[in-house]
């Protein structure tokens, strides 16, 4: 399957880089080659484990796009003023200097499983042993009537972390004083199940200091979203009487947006707001369609190593993969990356591979230190990585436990970020 450059980067944030002539890189190599397409919690994770603990007898590519990546886990804690912009902001220099990956930014826009190679948006071709895809989510066209990707200037998603998520607190600053602040939440599944309603809690923080007669409506396609009694107590302590949220039993499911007038329509009726969130309904990032191991919105994976089940010598980490009873979180994709990168290891120089465990857990902030968190294990089984067990906040917890989990999660954040780009 072949797409042009300017469609393949249509649904994209960030333009390719062009590399000085095209060529083929990898040729002629005696090390085993992987190539990893995408820097984020699950690719860059992979990239470094791979590198790392093959003590360099396999050669490491990682094909990203962006200088400099932004996590879209603690992007909330910027628009709610608790980051700064540049804190969620990671570079590749490390991995590059330090663990000898090749790192290229461009844009993978093709792969040929026979060939075993990738190519870029410059020209060039990769080839590859073992291929690694890991590129998060993209966008199901036409899933919230009104709204397509031209429209995410008027109407940011601000789920794929960097200007997006500027333009969105950009927004929210700029309204007028008791206007209202819209989010069209996604269906199930989607990046990060809590994230929109830790976005709501950031938002309405936010607010309360520089718009307090502001307020928030969710238009919500879902009956019950991710820690909701936990969020609605909190919203209900925090933010009384802002924040009003639309389920399907009265038009949440039956929306659509209008950009150029900024209206959203409700069931037939419709209402001006001054912002609008649009979080559409999501698929696997669009290379994983173009390499062929999609089968319906998302890769099926072999829970014991995240190996595509259409491809042998392919491997599909976090939001993209259909694992099991998983989330699509950076924890996930994380946890998913190490087993990965083991079993690769081990097929590609014969290392020991030891039985795949999984872990995951996502914190969520409502106010100043009232921090939440729902988390679980998980193991590979013949079917899926199946739970085997779980924990969340309850409600009703003190004050120092609430702020004990926020401080948690600010260290989770700190590790983990090592972790990924060391």
């Amino acid at each position: 399957m072949k797409l042009d450059r300017r469609g393949f980067i249509g649904a994209g944030v960030a333009t390719a880089a062009t590399l000085s002539a095209p060529m083929v890189i990898g040729a002629g190599h005696g090390k085993p080659r992987v190539v990893v397409i995408g820097g984020g919690a699950g690719g860059a994770t992979a990239a470094r484990y791979i590198a790392k603990d093959s003590a360099g007898a396999i050669d490491v590519t990682l094909i990203e796009p962006t200088r400099t990546y932004y996590t879209c886990f603690f992007s909330n804690l910027y628009i709610g003023g608790f980051r700064d912009f540049a804190s969620i902001g990671h570079s590749y220099g490390t991995l590059a200097a330090e663990y000898g990956i090749n790192v290229i930014h461009d844009w993978a826009i093709g792969v040929d499983r026979d060939a075993k190679s990738v190519t870029l948006a410059g020209g060039s071709k990769v080839l590859y042993d073992s291929l690694v895809i890991s590129p998060g989510i993209d966008f199901i066209e036409g899933s919230v009537p009104g709204w397509d990707i031209t429209s995410q200037n008027a109407m940011p998603h601000a789920y794929k972390a960097g200007s997006q998520t500027q333009l969105l607190k950009a927004q929210v600053e700029a309204m007028p004083a008791g206007g209202t602040f819209a989010m069209v939440a996604p269906p199930n599944p989607y990046r990060c199940p809590p994230g929109p309603y830790e976005r709501v809690s950031m938002v309405a923080h936010l607010m309360k200091k520089i718009n307090p007669t502001g307020k928030i409506l969710i238009l919500d396609p879902k009956a019950k979203f991710s820690k909701q009694g936990l969020f609605e107590e909190g919203w209900g302590k925090h933010y009384g009487g802002m924040i009003d949220r639309i389920d399907p039993d009265f038009g949440g499911a039956n929306i659509e947006v209008r950009p150029d007038t900024m209206e959203v329509v409700i069931d037939g009726e419709v209402e001006k707001v001054d912002v609008c969130n649009v979080i559409p309904a999501q698929k696997a990032g669009r290379i994983v369609e173009i390499a062929g191991v999609i089968d319906g919105n998302w890769a099926p994976v072999h829970a014991a190593d995240m190996r595509s089940k259409l491809d042998d010598n392919i491997y599909v980490l976090g939001d993209s993969s259909a694992q099991g009873d998983m989330p699509k979180s950076g924890f996930s994709a994380n946890s998913q990356a190490k087993v990965c990168a083991m079993a690769v290891r081990g097929s590609l120089t014969g290392s020991a591979i030891f039985p795949a465990r999984f872990s995951n857990t996502c914190w969520s902030l409502i106010d100043t230190n009232d921090g939440i968190k729902v988390g679980a294990s998980y193991e590979a089984t013949d079917a899926k990585i199946a739970k085997t067990s779980g924990f969340v906040s309850q409600t009703g917890e003190d004050d120092a436990l609430r702020q004990q989990t926020y401080e948690e999660s600010v260290g989770w954040y700190a590790g983990i970020s090592a972790d990924i780009f060391g």
